[in-house]
């Protein structure tokens, strides 16, 4: 059974997300996808992700931001917040319609947002991560100067560099929200048995960040892929990418 459904925020927004049930037992586990930045839940990331886990008889929920895909909203109003907010809201969508074995996989910003969530609620059984953010104030720092954010906060925005080669509109208020979330003292947090997958030549998210994360959260594996990109754009690693994944949580 696949279904494309509707809920909403605490903010009222709605948003889309496509649930996969194979089996229509709510009582076996259900994996909540969240995609990066600028992309959706259409990415082959997450698609194949939803194959693969329900052939083994896991249920998938993989779901669109706000203000990304077909959910309400304009993408450079987004934050980090604003997307925990919406994890825990498909957290309690998923609970309210009688699922209660729930996981997490994040990628880049929305590893970032499953990391935070992770250490808000009780309400997960495994947490998977896919080349995550998470201190993005470093990786701010790291990619623009002083002049550049005070610009930033002047214009009230910027245009940003994604993996799919466009510049998108970001509002300041990203970088506001930026400075009150820190990834790694959420890390601290984090009880439930975590996998991270991160490439050693992701141009994006510096790797060195999994690696501290990684020794933060209590009952976590870090899997490096030698040559892997933020994308994964080599076949092999992208193959090797969804095998870790998949395997972690079917064993879970």
């Amino acid at each position: 059974m696949k279904e494309k459904l509707f809920f909403k925020t605490s903010k009222g927004n709605r948003l889309c997300g496509i649930l996969s049930n194979p089996t229509a037992e709510k009582e076996k586990p259900i994996i909540i996808l969240c995609h990066g930045f600028s992309t959706s839940k259409d990415g082959n990331t997450y698609v194949r992700l939803e194959k693969i886990l329900n052939e083994h008889g896991v249920s998938t929920f993989r779901f669109d931001f706000f203000g990304h895909g077909e959910s309400e909203g304009k993408v450079e109003e987004i934050t980090t917040s604003e997307a925990v907010d919406d994890i825990l809201n498909a957290i309690k969508f998923l609970k309210e319609s009688g699922y209660k074995k729930i996981g997490l996989v994040g990628s880049s910003f929305g590893g970032m947002a499953s990391i935070i969530t992770t250490s808000k609620t009780n309400d997960l059984y495994v947490l998977a991560l896919k080349s995550p953010v998470s201190d993005y104030l470093g990786k701010i720092a790291s990619q623009k100067d002083k002049q550049e954010i005070k610009t930033w906060k002047e214009k009230g925005f910027i245009y940003v560099p994604t993996p799919d080669c466009e510049n998108h509109k970001l509002n300041y208020s990203f970088f506001e929200d930026a400075e009150k979330v820190n990834g790694y003292k959420c890390a601290k947090k984090i009880k439930v048995q975590t996998l991270i997958v991160h490439g050693d030549k992701d141009e994006t998210v510096p790797i060195e960040q999994s690696i501290k994360i990684s020794s933060l959260i209590e009952n976590c594996r870090l899997e490096i892929i030698e040559g892997g990109d933020h994308t994964y754009s080599k076949a092999e690693h992208f193959e090797k990418m969804l095998d870790l994944i998949s395997k972690f949580i079917i064993t879970e």
